[in-house]
């Protein structure tokens, strides 16, 4: 008896499914297919790198293994990103009039189809069975899924090739075939696709930025000449251009320069896009703090003044260094006041360097001393001796006086100088 009312309340949910488009017609409806994509693809990323994470404690694999399936499934997350992205925002459709004919005559389909299904099987156990497809399809490897969003994404090719016969001046449609067919690997049929929504509408940062991706996927994830004229030519028409940013802060992430990697999806989550799955953009940039061993920040911090710091070793200190341990390197401001709390400082080693330090707000001591608070300040780069904070005896450093925090320029400080 159970069951039955359990059968009903399903079939009475299913009838106002059915019946509520006719009542509520010529209501909008916005879909956001890239937005589920890129949520369930984080998903997915943070469950496979536990899974990457586990068989390391145990001694499934080695320490090399471990961090190339780490570097594949970033890459794989970011390309996901980088693709999301570039996406336009999905059109608005209106429902059509329709007549009341139609949901009456699947009302009735559905309940003569009920009762014929219960009357076949006529048992509660029979008709909750688990079909054995349904437990294949649960059982589906990676490979499989990749398989089947690789025949998805050739089907939609075959579709979007088809419209475009009839409308060839349609530029969104030129845009998405681009995009699927970066998916796929087809970048030379991307570019192609992206030169013609420039026919169409113009030279704009996205459209270029797009051929920059496409073409940096195409050259092996290598920012070659041709790619850089693209990149060049966006950043010229929108230094905050959301693909372009985002592609060089993937490139920085991959060569381990996760400051700059930092930096580049900084400003587009800044500029809060709607376009951009900003929350997949912050999961990348947790990972890089997490790999530079950087406490997390929150976008207010991020919002301040972000002061880019160049940081390398003269040629002799260099060389001196390499006979000996690893030193840390400490970057750090302080005020021009004669205060020596730092209001941003970031810990480093020897070996990373020459890299690009970013300081902010995020690397302050405390809440009220923070770059945002002053206007100059004095930056040093110390490689320690005794590998603790302050300037000592034995110590190598750099220094520059008098900085404007709110300089957009790249600081350059070569430590080449030997503490007495």
């Amino acid at each position: 008896m159970e069951f039955i009312f359990i059968g009903l309340a399903f079939l009475i949910l299913l009838l106002l499914i059915v019946w509520r488009p006719f009542f509520k017609q010529d209501k909008k409806v916005n879909l956001d297919n890239a937005k589920l994509r890129h949520e369930t693809n984080v998903s997915l990323y943070r469950e496979h790198k536990k899974e990457i994470e586990k068989d390391y404690r145990e001694g499934g694999i080695d320490e090399e293994s471990y961090q190339y399936l780490l570097a594949e499934l970033d890459n794989t997350l970011l390309q996901d990103i980088e693709a999301g992205a570039s996406e336009k925002e999905v059109s608005v459709v209106q429902y059509k009039q329709f007549s009341v004919l139609w949901p009456m005559g699947l009302s009735l389909f559905i309940v003569i189809f009920s009762i014929a299904l219960y009357s076949k099987h006529g048992s509660f156990n029979k008709v909750t069975q688990m079909p054995a497809g349904h437990a294949q399809q649960q059982s589906m490897t990676q490979e499989q899924m990749q398989m089947q969003r690789e025949k998805e994404a050739m089907e939609y090719i075959a579709k979007m090739e088809k419209h475009l016969e009839g409308k060839p001046d349609d530029g969104e449609a030129w845009y998405n075939l681009g995009q699927t067919y970066v998916a796929v690997g087809g970048f030379d049929e991307a570019v192609a696709s992206f030169n013609q929504v420039i026919r169409i509408e113009g030279e704009h940062a996205d459209l270029l930025g797009a051929i920059a991706q496409a073409l940096y996927y195409k050259n092996e994830q290598k920012i070659t000449a041709d790619v850089q004229k693209y990149i060049d030519k966006a950043l010229a028409l929108d230094s905050n251009d959301p693909s372009t940013n985002i592609l060089l802060g993937m490139h920085n992430f991959i060569t381990e320069d996760y400051p700059q990697a930092i930096s580049y999806w900084q400003r587009v989550i800044d500029t809060n896009n709607q376009g951009v799955n900003i929350a997949a953009l912050k999961e990348a940039v947790a990972e890089a703090k997490k790999r530079m061993n950087m406490p997390e920040a929150n976008s207010s911090d991020m919002a301040g003044p972000q002061l880019k710091v160049n940081v390398s070793l003269s040629d002799d200190i260099a060389k001196a260094l390499a006979e000996g341990e690893d030193r840390v390197v400490f970057v750090y401001a302080v005020p021009t006041n004669g205060q020596r709390m730092p209001l941003a400082a970031v810990k480093l080693k020897a070996s990373d360097l020459p890299t690009v330090v970013v300081l902010n707000n995020s690397q302050a001591m405390s809440s009220e001393n923070t770059l945002g608070s002053v206007d100059k300040v004095h930056v040093y780069a110390i490689a320690s001796k005794q590998g603790g904070v302050g300037i000592k005896s034995g110590d190598y450093k750099a220094e520059a006086l008098g900085v404007d925090v709110n300089s957009d320029k790249t600081l350059e400080l070569v430590v080449n100088h030997l503490v007495e």
